[in-house]
């Protein structure tokens, strides 16, 4: 056989055994049908919070901690305090793998570094649940890839903005093809002088710890693309600048606690008003310098604060994206284009005012009349994404609907328009797809 056919007739068959939901599989191998062992390294605000203390208080039924891991000692033990699993902890995560021999490996690091524990984990005989990015780079990407195939140990990635209603009716509607045909999208994401900025205050204003935000942040918005138009992203066109944070003002600090400018900075943020923070992250900087409340305006931040991207999908689907990180208020709008009308939505997160109690979505006939269907909120974060993720994943008896489960070929896809983007800003021209990992782009997804 000829390397051109076997790379294709191996990618083909690896991109099917991509297909198989990884939450089943997942789920499938816990052991003996008892409980699922599971370990976690990385002990930050997401770690400790989403994927520590909620699965010990709420599915301590169907799983168990068995070890806690993190670089950082003082932060291991105030989250091992905090999460109140009961388990060992560890500092070097060989050893937590060999002593403890986890069922499933949930990964929250930097996410330059989730491709380190991915891999390990799943060498050493764990599943994984990762946080979104997957990664940073391709290249770290394909080394996933080459790894899941090698070893037959499955990755699930947590997107959870698959699952908030509105968006899981948004993913309905399409398919019953209110709109027909799709043939562009506007897609528009703002992040408000809050939360936007505190990107730029912590690792995430670093581009080789984050990838810039195209993939920390727009990995969630390029995943629900992906799933909402059920195609593959083929070309990627994208502009980008570092305009408001960073090196764009006149004075300067290396963190907020102290800062002799905080009088006139209206971008002061007062850690010490967060207990929690201040006992996870300030109370621990002596063993990695980490600062927590790093000042916005540090020169060495090298991320984008506003980003604009070019998609051309599979489908033919032509979509245009952007990214604001110092907006006044917080969330997004989006519209589907279509031959028979147009599917919108504005959804707002927060805002200086009150925001409804529902999502709407508008469905405009070309020709006809105008719908508007409310979505109730749900409990819980993410508009309610975060809690039905975690059921999905981990409760046996939850049925994927909406093919909502996500596991390589999704974190890949998602990733690799951010890294597309950023390969576009840098060389100012387009950048396949194709060209990044032996991930084949499908016009419709299988």
């Amino acid at each position: 056989m000829k390397r051109r056919k076997f790379i294709s007739t191996a990618g083909a068959a690896f991109a099917g055994s991509m297909l198989v939901n990884p939450a089943i599989a997942i789920k499938a191998r816990a052991r003996n049908n008892n409980k699922m062992k599971i370990a976690l390294v990385g002990t930050g605000v997401r770690g400790v919070g989403m994927w520590g203390r909620s699965l010990v208080q709420e599915y301590s039924d169907i799983l168990e901690f068995v070890g806690l891991c993190d670089i950082n000692p003082g932060r291991l033990e105030t989250a091992s305090e905090y999460i109140g699993a009961n388990c060992p902890t560890f500092t070097d995560f060989k050893e937590m793998m060999q002593v403890t021999q986890p069922d499933t490996l949930i990964v929250t690091t930097v996410d330059s570094t989730h491709h380190e524990f991915i891999i390990q984990g799943m060498e050493m005989g764990a599943d994984i649940i990762t946080e979104k990015p997957m990664t940073t780079d391709e290249i770290k990407c394909q080394a996933i890839l080459d790894t899941e195939r090698r070893t037959g140990k499955k990755v699930i990635v947590t997107f959870n903005y698959r699952y908030p209603p509105h968006c899981q009716k948004i993913y309905q509607l399409l398919r019953e093809g209110v709109i027909g045909r799709i043939t562009s999208v506007d897609f528009h994401w703002y992040l408000d002088i809050y939360h936007g900025a505190d990107y730029f205050r912590r690792w995430h204003g670093l581009r080789e710890k984050s990838g810039t935000l195209l993939v920390h942040k727009s990995t969630h918005h390029f995943d629900v693309l992906n799933w909402w138009l059920e195609s593959d992203p083929m070309e990627v066109f994208a502009y980008g600048e570092l305009e408001h944070y960073g090196h764009n003002n006149p004075f300067r600090s290396s963190k907020c606690r102290g800062c002799p400018h905080k009088e006139k900075c209206k971008f002061f943020w007062d850690i010490t008003r967060d207990e929690n923070l201040m006992k996870l992250y300030v109370a621990n900087e002596q063993y990695d310098g980490y600062l927590r409340d790093g000042c916005v305006w540090r020169n060495e931040i090298d991320i984008w604060d506003k980003m604009a991207v070019q998609i051309k999908y599979g489908n033919k689907v032509q979509v245009s994206y952007s990214l604001t990180t110092y907006s006044p208020y917080e969330g997004y709008r989006i519209a589907f284009n279509g031959i028979n009308g147009r599917l919108e939505t504005w959804v707002k997160e927060r805002q200086p005012w009150q925001v409804e109690p529902y999502n709407e979505i508008r469905i405009t006939k070309n020709f006809g009349n105008t719908e508007l269907i409310q979505i109730p909120h749900a409990e819980g974060g993410h508009g309610g994404g975060d809690t039905r993720l975690k059921d999905m994943i981990l409760r046996k008896n939850i049925e994927d609907t909406w093919r909502q489960s996500a596991g390589t070929r999704d974190g890949a896809m998602s990733i690799l328009i951010g890294i597309a983007a950023r390969k576009s800003i840098d060389s100012g021209q387009p950048v396949k797809i194709a060209d990044l990992t032996d991930l084949k782009p499908y016009e419709k997804r299988l």
